[in-house]
């Protein structure tokens, strides 16, 4: 016992001096201690290599498009290292407590102050429990474009309180699951482009509706663009006889989120494909019709 007490380094000493306890105990405390946050990192780390075998499992190596197990893959990994972290922290924590006091009288003070506690903090439960079935049901998963609570982004992380969404300026929302009442999903399964576009009134709509068929064929068979396609497109014909135009529906559907990639390139084709086959796209135009009084004005033809 000697040998150990001069062995050990000098602020241990003090420290046993200073709360008048035996060194030697105090050492074993502090090695039971440190043994118990190694082993708190260790698990944490094999969750999250847990976590990125789930996401290399899933992965098909196509990273243009995000399927549904890799959404669901990467909300799982991603609410696993939360959930583990918090779990195995917490547990590090009573454990330490227990080395040095008994926590049994703690836990049981500390479950009176939770169902004290609990009373105010039924939002956060609420939370805590939509967040669960949200993930039960993959209503959403990381990923997927949604809009929720008047917010709509790319579901950036996923947890049992929260869904953190970034829009397409950036910003970054952060919505508790308790206040979500709508789920709009716009990469659920396949999604689909609408594109109107006008021709003017003395068109032959007829051959117009045959050049969005044929150009909206002409693009689902291009290589570059075949694999972002999930069907035949669709041109649904006359929806509508605006002011200035006659306007045209073309359906595309895509393969989930790549509608509006496809959307701005089947715009692109379509106008230059307009332009040569001589159909105008015309601009808003208003005709004046002025009414003189009878006889004609002064100074102006009667009309």
């Amino acid at each position: 016992m000697p040998k150990l007490w001069l062995a050990m380094p000098d602020w241990i000493s003090d420290l046993a001096s200073t709360l008048e306890v035996d060194a030697a105990a105090l050492t074993r405390d502090l090695i039971q201690v440190a043994f118990i946050w190694i082993g708190c990192f260790i698990a944490v780390r094999a969750v999250r290599v847990v976590s990125h075998r789930i996401e290399r499992a899933v992965d098909d190596g196509d990273d243009s498009t995000l399927t549904a197990a890799e959404k669901r893959g990467r909300t799982i990994s991603q609410l696993l290292r939360s959930v583990a972290r918090v779990v195995f922290i917490l547990l590090a924590l009573l454990l330490t407590l227990d080395v040095f006091i008994d926590i049994g009288p703690l836990l049981a003070g500390a479950g009176i102050l939770g169902l004290a506690f609990s009373f105010g903090a039924q939002s956060l439960v609420k939370d805590i429990i939509a967040g669960f079935f949200y993930l039960l049901e993959g209503q959403f998963a990381v990923g997927d474009i949604i809009e929720i609570s008047g917010k709509a982004g790319v579901v950036e992380r996923m947890t049992l309180r929260m869904v953190v969404l970034r829009d397409l300026k950036g910003i970054v929302h952060m919505i508790p699951n308790g206040e979500i009442t709508v789920v709009s999903n716009m990469t659920r399964t396949w999604s689909r482009a609408v594109v109107d576009v006008g021709v003017a009134y003395d068109t032959d709509l007829d051959r117009a509706i045959r050049v969005f068929q044929d150009e909206a064929e002409t693009m689902a068979a291009d290589p570059e663009w075949t694999g972002r396609f999930d069907g035949s497109p669709e041109v649904l014909g006359i929806e509508g006889l605006d002011d200035s135009a006659i306007t045209v529906r073309t359906l595309l559907r895509t393969r989930p989120g790549q509608q509006w990639s496809v959307q701005r390139e089947f715009h692109r084709r379509i106008k230059g494909r307009l332009d040569r086959e001589g159909i105008e796209i015309p601009f808003p135009q208003r005709t004046l019709h002025v009414r003189y009084p009878s006889g004609g004005a002064r100074g102006a033809p009667a009309l």
